[in-house]
């Protein structure tokens, strides 16, 4: 995909967390020759194309950033891809635990 994914969408990065000279000494030996990488699902903080740099926002509000690998990635766990239209109840339920006399 070359076309820009806008802001908000939901997505995955990736990233490398640690590169094998960071890794722990007691970990075993074909463990520690090879990176910890890590995915993260979250919703874009500005436009960007896969491939490239991009920042997310986390459900949790974490800013993270890494290379845009995929866009509306499905969790592999059975449960089908996401429904854009539920995706930022969570943030809204957050925000009502919050502060409940605003939204009367």
């Amino acid at each position: 995909m070359t076309d820009t994914v806008p802001k908000d969408t939901w997505v995955e990065i990736h990233r490398i967390a640690l590169t094998p000279d960071q890794r722990a000494p007691q970990i075993p030996a074909d463990t520690k020759q090879v990176p910890l990488e890590m995915r993260v699902k979250g919703f874009l903080a500005a436009p960007a194309r896969v491939g490239e740099p991009a920042e997310i926002v986390t459900p949790a509000g974490r800013r993270l950033g890494g290379v845009l690998g995929e866009v509306n990635p499905a969790y592999d766990h059975g449960f089908g891809s996401p429904i854009p239209a539920l995706s930022s109840i969570g943030a809204q339920v957050r925000a009502l635990l919050r502060d409940p006399g605003r939204y009367k």
